[in-house]
């Protein structure tokens, strides 16, 4: 049996913009997807703490270093600049290896956005 699991997830950070005329994504800086182990294009389910919307979208990369988490298209209707969402991603296994697997998970500076040293 397959089941789905969280693989990755970024606790609490900051939305820093919101662009509704951009093609739909959210665009993440580069460090944080490297950190918590997405890649571009990857589906991924964004959880807002201040209005408790959630949606899914794919990870578009953005700007190293630069603390950018950009809801883009549709999915800028759902946020706030100044929100703090979770970002999830999900995996598929095989059960019994699902019981050992460790998801990935950054506990980022929600002022900044960038890793805690």
């Amino acid at each position: 049996m397959k089941i789905e699991v969280m693989k990755s997830k970024i606790h609490r950070v900051k939305v820093t913009e919101a662009d509704l005329n951009y093609i739909g994504s959210v665009t993440i800086d580069e460090d944080l997807m490297d950190a918590s182990n997405l890649i571009e294009g990857e589906k991924v389910q964004i959880v807002n703490i201040n209005n408790g919307e959630r949606l899914e979208t794919y990870v578009i990369k953005g700007v190293r270093s630069s603390g950018d988490v950009c809801l883009n298209g549709p999915a800028a209707r759902r946020v706030a600049v100044g929100d703090i969402v979770i970002i999830i991603s999900y995996g598929i296994m095989d059960f019994e290896e699902a019981k050992s697997f460790k998801p990935t998970i950054v506990f980022p500076n929600e002022e900044t956005n960038r890793l805690k040293s």
